[in-house]
């Protein structure tokens, strides 16, 4: 099977165009942008979906065009779609549902490394001229915690990389990201390195100590896979759109390899694959990222020409994955196989793959270390006869429970100072706006928090003290609570914000772990508990 290469976006929309009609021409290229500037950065630059769902002639065949023309007017209830009517005049709205129902998906638009060169800017010349310590009062930078607010229609004002620190739930800093912030990371080898990435595969080098943008570069289209090493040297970002991925210098953010990813997948087909997620390791010199439609996990060795090895048939429709055991247990979530396969990174091979119950999802995975044993604890996307949280037992790499919950579950929270693992419940009704917390004890759920709106992607502050929650849609705050007695403390006001990172993350590799799991085992990491 032969792999459709990438193609510049000129070269896809003038096939999309009757050759001589200057006029159609002209629309269907107003078209195109209007949905690259309003649509793209959810439903995917080639209308292939992203994380929303594909809009192309094949997708939204058969639908009509009114009733199109009400959704994208009046957005979609509990969902990120925001209301374009008076945004949008109406003659573009129809223009742009006309556009998606005659429009294919686009076969993988090139974002090539001379196109990420020419992307770089550099707002900061001389970085030596950068405070010596942060301009704010903080403790520790490990009290930071970053909020990716998306903005209401995913680019604009609103769309920034807020910090806060995570003592006085107070803001420290904004950086406006223009498109929606999705990922951000900390540089493990310098706390003042921040690294935040957007849905539309921008990367913005951030100073913590000045709070502002130093440098950014776009990788892709789309895409929010992005790693640190463990040295801070290098980042790995990977794309949905085009199908490759880039190692860039961490301090210039200069590219400095690419990989098109593709290979053989479980079912024995050469397939191009989007990126699942990067992750780098306290472990070792190298990065892993997935190859989701591949089925492959690829071992980056951050040496000479940046070699790879592959690990083939870990699974169908690879996506998210955590870091257990001092970073070298690597755990992959399935979708298609309603499994998480456990890889060991020293040996490059898969020890085992676990029943992870309906389309697992382990978010940035949550693992504690309960009564001498490592519990590693993953979420269920999507509507699923029986919705539970699965709890495996990461030493011995079996099923402890499957904990019956309230809904399709996303990010799972923990701390080895809260009692508590927060799960988010995603649904189309109010359970949306709910958080369920399990005793990590009894592994039972005990409490159900309302958050006032779309309850997602909780996080604990990095002594463990306090739990943020994302109450977006309807919300637009960030809520914190008492990590203990589950009592509302604060209220942080953004513009529909989404993921929630804790600077505490270099410390605590996985929410939960310490890097240490002996440490923690023995109660030796500074405030644990047994």
């Amino acid at each position: 099977m032969k792999i459709t290469k990438s193609l510049p976006l000129s070269v896809l929309t003038a096939m999309l165009l009757p050759l001589g009609n200057f006029a159609i021409a002209d629309e269907a290229q107003k078209m195109h942008q209007l949905y690259q500037n309003n649509c793209a950065s959810c439903h995917g630059s080639d209308h292939g979906g992203y994380l929303a769902p594909a809009l192309n002639a094949d997708t939204l065949k058969g639908r009509s065009p009114t009733a199109l023309r009400t959704i994208v007017m009046a957005g979609s209830f509990d969902t990120l779609m925001p209301p374009f009517y008076g945004r949008l005049p109406d003659d573009d709205i129809r223009g742009l549902v006309s556009h998606l129902q005659s429009t294919p998906k686009l076969p993988n638009p090139a974002f090539t490394i001379d196109d990420m060169k020419a992307s770089l800017k550099v707002y900061v010349a001389d970085e030596s001229k950068l405070p010596s310590k942060p301009t704010y009062a903080i403790d520790n930078m490990d009290d930071v915690i970053g909020v990716a607010a998306r903005g209401k229609y995913g680019r604009g004002e609103g769309s920034r990389a807020i910090f806060i620190n995570s003592k006085t739930h107070q803001k420290i800093g904004e950086v406006p990201t223009g498109t929606a912030a999705h990922i951000i990371d900390y540089n493990p080898a310098n706390p003042r390195w921040a690294y935040v990435k957007t849905d539309t595969a921008e990367i913005f080098k951030v100073d913590l100590y000045s709070m502002q943008a130093v440098r950014s570069i776009k990788t892709g289209w789309n895409g929010p896979g992005m790693g640190v090493s463990r040295d801070g040297k290098y980042i790995m970002a990977g794309s949905f759109v085009p199908h490759n991925a880039v190692i860039l210098n961490a301090d210039t953010l200069e590219p400095l390899k690419t990989f098109e990813l593709e290979g053989i997948d479980p079912d024995g087909k050469q397939v191009s694959s989007d990126s699942g997620m990067v992750i780098g390791t306290p472990f070792a010199d190298i990065f892993a990222i997935a190859l989701e439609n591949a089925g492959q996990v690829w071992v980056v060795d951050l040496k000479d020409d940046f070699p790879v090895t592959r690990i083939t048939d870990v699974g169908r429709h690879l996506h998210d994955a955590f870091l257990t055991h001092g970073g070298q247990k690597l755990m992959i979530a399935s979708y298609d196989d309603s499994i998480v396969a456990a890889i060991d990174l020293q040996d490059r091979k898969i020890i085992k793959k676990l029943e992870a119950g309906c389309v697992p999802h382990v978010g940035g995975g949550s693992a504690v270390v309960v009564d001498g044993r490592t519990l590693g604890f993953g979420t269920n996307f999507g509507d699923c006869d029986k919705t539970v949280v699965s709890v495996w037992d990461l030493d011995k790499m079996e099923v402890v429970k499957q904990i019956p919950v309230a809904g399709g579950t996303e990010s799972p929270a923990a701390h080895a100072n809260a009692p508590y693992i927060a799960v988010d419940i995603i649904s189309k009704d109010r359970r949306a706006r709910t958080i369920q917390l399990i005793d990590k004890k009894s592994l039972e759920v005990v409490k159900t928090l309302d958050v006032g709106g779309h309850a997602y992607f909780p996080e604990y502050s990095a002594d463990g003290k306090f739990l943020y929650v994302s109450a977006g849609y309807n919300g637009d705050e960030v809520v914190v609570y008492d990590s203990t007695s589950l009592e509302k403390v604060a209220s942080v006001g953004m513009e529909s914000p989404a993921g929630i990172f804790s600077h505490g993350r270099v410390r605590y590799m996985t929410r939960g772990l310490s890097p240490d799991d002996l440490a923690a085992r023995d109660g030796g990491l500074p405030g644990a508990k047994k």
